[in-house]
């Protein structure tokens, strides 16, 4: 799994350049045969390039998926909180006012889990979340044991959608490409800039505007790493519907 964008632009590119140079200067005998192939050796290089970038296709559009998976459970988290909020008028009037006190917590906790990049930060806010959710819990079910009937249950099962809503969250955000997946289309890459040095003529030597094929290519790997990365990428999930409704609680006119 790829965690820093950065980087994978930067080493693919230095890759793929020095895989487009050894071809346009190595491999005199490979690079014979080419030419004396001209037409078979192009054919096997525009399919190897296509087939380069279909797979550079279905990978950013499975990047894609993963993120717009990622904003559409944020969404769903807003909501679920706001209904366990709204359902907590179900519950005794002391008890309503704790469920609503430790969901407002809750709230600030998971904009935070949202806007945590490193590891540490992540940790805390996981384990904070854990840990109110327990009391969340206990919030809910302590009033539906002393008196169970089936508007208690409805406060009762708007908190435990809140808790599944943060375990839908948490596997869309530990849903990655696999690192399999990176080697092999890596490998792609590598074998495609190696056929576009060979496919030089001979005597033309390593040009600068051999460059621009690892350069989009790498461009394509860092939009890719990008998207799919969580937490460090600069195109990330915000978690606008949880902050706004962090407002609206605050509000002198929130919900009661």
């Amino acid at each position: 799994m790829i965690n820093l964008p950065l980087p994978i632009l930067i080493g693919t590119f230095a890759v793929l350049c020095l895989a487009t140079w050894l071809g346009a200067t190595r491999f005199e005998r490979l690079r014979a045969e080419a030419a004396g192939l001209r037409q078979e050796f192009n054919v096997i290089q525009s399919a190897t390039l296509t087939l380069l970038g279909l797979i550079v296709g279905f990978t950013f559009s499975m990047a894609l998926d993963r993120y717009e998976q990622r904003k559409d459970f944020e969404a769903a988290e807003a909501n679920a909180i706001l209904t366990a909020y709204q359902r907590a008028d179900l519950l005794p009037a002391g008890d309503a006012a704790r469920l609503r006190s430790l969901l407002r917590s809750y709230l600030d906790q998971r904009v935070q889990y949202f806007d945590a990049r490193w590891p540490h930060e992540v940790d805390a806010a996981t384990a904070a979340g854990a840990a109110l959710q327990g009391r969340l819990w206990s919030a809910v079910t302590r009033p539906a044991l002393a008196n169970p009937n089936s508007v208690t249950a409805l406060a009762v099962e708007g908190v435990n959608r809140v808790v599944e809503s943060q375990g839908d969250t948490q596997a869309s955000w530990s849903n990655r490409i696999p690192g399999t997946a990176w080697m092999m289309m890596g490998m792609i890459a590598i074998f495609s800039t190696v056929l576009v040095g060979v496919g030089l003529r001979k005597g033309t030597g390593f040009s600068h505007m051999l460059a621009v094929l690892p350069l989009v290519i790498a461009i394509a790997f860092f939009l890719i790493a990008d998207i799919e990365s969580p937490r460090m990428g600069i195109i990330r999930v915000v978690p606008k519907n949880l902050a706004g409704l962090v407002e609206t609680l605050r509000a002198p006119q929130a919900l009661p």
